[in-house]
C-alpha cells in the first residue's frame, strides 16, 4: 500500500523510531562515502511552490546519494500555473515519477496530490505542517542528548507549521514540549488536541504559555523560528511588534538547564528571534541541525520508498 508523509500525525511511534534509526545508519554510510543503491534508480520529483535552500538541497542530495534521480518541477513551468486541476497534474506525475517531495502554500495541495497521484508524496512544507523538519530535528536531539524520552523542548515564537509538526512529533516520541507565544499566535487548536491525545499515551506533556521565561525554565532544548514567514511580508511590522520580548538570548538561556541546547530551523534573523551571540555560541547546535536535514531526508526516503 502506498504511504505518504503529509503530516507528522501520519506516523506511528514505531514509524518514527524506525526512520530515526535509518537516518543514523545512513549518516554513517554517507560520511564514509559508501555507495548506496537503496532507491534503485527511482525518479523523484521535487515540486516547490516556495523558494528553499535547505529542504530542496537536502532532499536532492539525499536522493542522489541513495541511488535515485531527481527532476525539479518549477511551479512556473507547470500547467497548474495556467489553471490545470491538481487532480490532472497528480495523475500524470504519478505515471512518470516514483514519488514527489512537495513544498506548497496550501496543505490541501499535498493532500490532493496524494489522493490522485498513486505515489508517495512527502510534505516538504505546507501552511499547516513541516513534518520532515520535525523528524530531522528529533534526530539531531537524539544524536546530541542520547535520548528524547522525558526531555523538555521549549519553542519560543510563532505557533506556525514548524511548531505544529514539532508538537505532534515530540508528543509521539514521549518528549515534553512547551510553546511560548503572544496572544493570537498560538498553535491551532486541532493540532494541540492531536498532540495532547498522543501525549496521554506516551507520557509527554504539552503546554502553551505566554511567558518566554516561564517556558524556558529548566528546558533541555530552546527552539525558535523566524517571526515573519514567507508570504507574510505584509504583516511584518505587526508581527515584529507582537513578538517583542520573544527572543532567544543570553537571559533566556540562563533560565534553562545548564546543558541546554539551542536550535533554529533557519533562515535566522539575528537580532530578532535570536541573538548572534546565542546562535554562534557554544550551546548552539544549529549547524548540526541543518546538516541533519540531509541525513533525516535519507532516512525518510529509505523508509517510505525502499
Amino acid at each position: 500500500m502506498v504511504r505518504s508523509l503529509l503530516s507528522a500525525d501520519d506516523l506511528t511511534r514505531e514509524d518514527l523510531f524506525a526512520i530515526l534509526d535509518r537516518a543514523r545508519v545512513l549518516k554513517e554510510a554517507i560520511k564514509q562515502r559508501k555507495t548506496l543503491d537503496l532507491l534503485g534508480n527511482r525518479v523523484i520529483g521535487i515540486l516547490f511552490e516556495k523558494p528553499s535552500t535547505r529542504t530542496r538541497t537536502s532532499f536532492e542530495s539525499a536522493i542522489l546519494r541513495l541511488g535515485g534521480g531527481t527532476i525539479y518541477l518549477a511551479p512556473n513551468d507547470l500547467q497548474i500555473k495556467r489553471g490545470e486541476p491538481i487532480e490532472d497534474t497528480g495523475r500524470m506525475l504519478g505515471s512518470y515519477l516514483d514519488a514527489v517531495v512537495a513544498r506548497v502554500y496550501a496543505h490541501q495541495t499535498v493532500e490532493d496530490f496524494a489522493r490522485y497521484s498513486g505515489i508517495p508524496i512527502i510534505n516538504g512544507l505546507s501552511d499547516l505542517e513541516h513534518p520532515t523538519q520535525a523528524i530531522c530535528d528529533l534526530f539531531t536531539i537524539l544524536e546530541t542528548k542520547g535520548t528524547v524520552q522525558g526531555l523538555t523542548l521549549t519553542y519560543i515564537g510563532d505557533g506556525n507549521n514548524v511548531c505544529h509538526s514539532l508538537l505532534l512529533i515530540c508528543a509521539l516520541a514521549g518528549m515534553h514540549m512547551r510553546v511560548a507565544c503572544p496572544e493570537g499566535y498560538s498553535p491551532r487548536a486541532d493540532i494541540l488536541d492531536k498532540a495532547n491525545r498522543t501525549a496521554e499515551k506516551t507520557g509527554a506533556r504539552v503546554q502553551v504559555l505566554n511567558s518566554p521565561g516561564e517556558a524556558a525554565e529548566g528546558a533541555d532544548i530552546l527552539y525558535t523560528d523566524v517571526w515573519v514567514s514567507m508570504g507574510e511580508e505584509k504583516e511584518k511590522e505587526e508581527k515584529l511588534n507582537a513578538f517583542h520580548g520573544y527572543q532567544i538570548n543570553a537571559d533566556l538561556l540562563s533560565l534553562s538547564s545548564k546543558e541546554v541546547l539551542v536550535m533554529h530551523c533557519l533562515p535566522a534573523h539575528r537580532g530578532q528571534e535570536i541573538t548572534a551571540e546565542v546562535i554562534e555560541g557554544p550551546r548552539s547546535i544549529v549547524w548540526q541541525q541543518a546538516e541533519n536535514k540531509m541525513h533525516g531526508a535519507a532516512g525518510i526516503l529509505d523508509y517510505f520508498l525502499s
